[in-house]
């Protein structure tokens, strides 16, 4: 059995300082569900992906990495005559690093409803899904639309990470009605501080809602009751990545069956991992490790 299932876009990554000064950059892969996979994967939970990816080299790194990492890679289609997308990260002192994509027509963005796999959704134990996905067009929003529903009716729990990427949407308006309809029927929810306002109408008691303020920390609300976790306590070297990883660490202690405290202490672990080195997913830790 599938522990966890997702879909998403793996995007190609070029980090670099200022780009019009700068004469060197780093390439790699990344994508939040591509980061989540790999972490669930490393820590030893069976996890699938679905996407789409250019038959460029950008997309057989993805694949490559994935198929490394030891994610199921089955539903993974190569779509000829797009492009894999792509990302353009420039470190700022003092500054959240300014990030530009690179993603209109990629193959990522053709995902569509029919591509999604009801069977193997129903036989996993979550599906995980986010609201960058549901940005990219309107047809992966409809493939997302798709998953949940296939998971809703085998009552699959769901997990969500609204990941509000602002330039990805039409409108904020937009954004809210998508993020807030996704929210709305998950069982899990992650999201930033400043996303709250964008899902209001799915933060309900009954919803556990994993708040993750960065280097403040994290919160949970479950079963009624609030959980705090601190901050990072490790050298920051570049945050991206940290989001993905932190969930990846709380569902992979929520699998496992461990109390709402011990899985902000997971997610904590991983996103401190994530954030001590300069790949999304390189620095994250094996179940050995932990």
């Amino acid at each position: 059995m599938t522990d966890v299932y997702t879909l998403g876009e793996p995007v190609g990554v070029v980090s670099s300082g200022r780009v019009r000064h700068e004469s060197e950059a780093r390439l790699d892969v990344c994508g939040p569900e591509f980061t989540l996979a790999i972490a669930l994967a490393r820590l030893g939970h069976r996890c699938a992906y679905l996407g789409k990816v250019a038959g460029d080299e950008l997309g057989a790194r993805a694949l490559t990495v994935l198929r490394g990492e030891g994610v199921d890679v089955e539903d993974v289609r190569v779509t000829e005559g797009a492009r894999t997308g792509l990302l353009l990260r420039e470190s700022r002192v003092g500054r959240e690093p300014a990030v530009t994509h690179y993603r209109t027509g990629s193959a990522g963005a053709l995902l569509a409803p029919g591509n999604v796999p009801i069977d193997r959704i129903a036989a996993a134990r979550m599906l995980h899904v986010t609201g960058l996905t549901a940005a990219l067009s309107r047809d992966a929003q409809d493939a997302v639309r798709a998953a949940v529903s296939a998971a809703r009716t085998a009552e699959v729990p769901i997990s969500f990470s609204v990941e509000y990427v602002p330039e990805l949407w039409p409108s904020v308006r937009e954004a809210e009605e998508v993020l807030s309809e996704l929210a709305c029927q998950a069982h899990l929810l992650f999201l930033r501080q400043d996303e709250l306002d964008l899902v209001k109408s799915a933060l309900t008691p009954e919803r556990e809602v994993v708040v993750d303020r960065g280097a403040k920390g994290a919160s949970v609300r479950a079963d009624r009751m609030r959980y705090d976790v601190q901050g990072w306590q490790v050298p920051v070297v570049d945050t991206a990545g940290a989001g993905e990883a932190f969930a990846a660490g709380y569902i992979s202690a929520a699998l496992d069956g461990l109390t709402p405290q011990e899985r902000l202490h997971r997610g904590a672990l991983l996103s401190a991992a994530a954030v001590s080195g300069v790949s999304d997913w390189q620095g994250l830790p094996t179940r050995a490790e932990l």
